[in-house]
């Protein structure tokens, strides 16, 4: 008898020893040797998981942190994407994070201004996901591949990446801006290639709302729009490239997009207008001007009359020539 008491305060004692050992293990601080992403595929195992974050320096033993997902019952309920450490943290902390759902966010900025083609080659190269897969996610959203429909931004994502949810969130986040710009949605084709004009032609912030007069007044008066950008566009477009240099025959060649040959509007957006553009393709400034030409420092002096307009033409040929 005494024989068994004694192998059962043997086994007891090592029993609590484990025990305290595991608890060490659970609790300790684990600080990453550097900030480290890992990502946990989609239905992984908490075996899997443990493996994964052992191989990544992350937690000290596999079998323990396997063992305490599965005391917790959370095994079915550890959520995939990637995930971002670089602060020290214990077992417990980590199945925690890992419940939660706290994935790493990116960020990714899209430029004003850019074409359907330009925006999914950034995106690509940004993400690491395939061009070919973003070209089918917005083949599958804009089937005819109208261009300008895109909200350029600083948009938050999560890996792994949908593209189709991330081009989905860039129309419907321009769709929002215009609801609030112009409540009956006819109007919107019209200003989305009112502001990509508008984007094309200045930087600036306070000529946004003075180029959008000069298209507004031009259009009510009939007068051609004469804007060298959608010359440019229409190149591309038919031809699949542009030199870089805007030439007198090409102010001549017709394309649906000249607008030296052809009065109006263009067919479509010549790129994706950003926030701001469309804010002054719909509210343009009150003012009477119907020309525009660059003025030397980086913007544009603005005339209402051909005559005026003339003398600022000269006087850009000045500082040209000076240049």
């Amino acid at each position: 008898m005494r024989r068994v008491l004694v192998l059962l305060g043997g086994v007891l004692l090592l029993l609590v020893g484990i025990a305290a050992w595991g608890w060490r293990q659970c609790h300790v601080p684990v600080a990453p040797r550097a900030p480290t992403l890992v990502e946990i595929p989609h239905g992984a195992s908490s075996k899997r998981i443990a493996t994964l974050l052992y191989r990544k320096h992350l937690i000290v033993s596999p079998f323990w942190f396997d063992l305490a997902v599965r005391w917790q019952g959370r095994g079915a309920r550890l959520v995939s994407g990637v995930y971002a450490f670089s602060a020290p943290a214990n077992m417990l902390q980590l199945i925690d994070r890992l419940a939660r759902g706290d994935v790493a966010h990116f960020y990714l900025t899209v430029p004003e201004g850019l074409r359907n083609d330009e925006v999914l080659a950034l995106l690509a190269r940004e993400t690491g996901v395939p061009l070919r897969d973003w070209r089918q996610a917005l083949a599958r959203l804009l089937p005819d591949g109208e261009e300008g429909r895109l909200l350029p931004e600083t948009y938050r994502y999560s890996r792994p990446l949908q593209p189709e949810r991330m081009l989905r969130r860039m129309l419907d986040a321009q769709r929002e801006l215009l609801q609030s710009l112009a409540p009956d949605s006819h109007a919107w084709p019209r200003l989305r290639i009112i502001a990509s004009i508008i984007e094309k032609e200045t930087a600036r912030p306070e000529e946004r709302p003075l180029v959008s007069a000069v298209i507004h007044n031009r259009l009510r008066l009939g007068m051609p729009l004469q804007m060298d950008p959608t010359v440019i566009y229409g190149i591309w477009k038919t031809t699949g490239r542009f030199s870089g240099n805007i030439r007198k025959r090409d102010l001549t060649t017709d394309t649906p997009w000249n607008t030296y040959t052809r009065h109006g509007l263009p067919p479509t957006p010549i790129c994706n207008p950003g926030a701001a553009a469309l804010r002054a393709a719909a509210r343009p400034a009150k003012v009477p001007y119907l020309y525009f030409v660059a003025d030397g420092s980086g913007g544009h002096a603005f005339a209402s009359t051909l005559e005026e307009h003339q003398r600022n033409v000269q006087r850009w040929l000045r500082i040209e020539r000076t240049r």
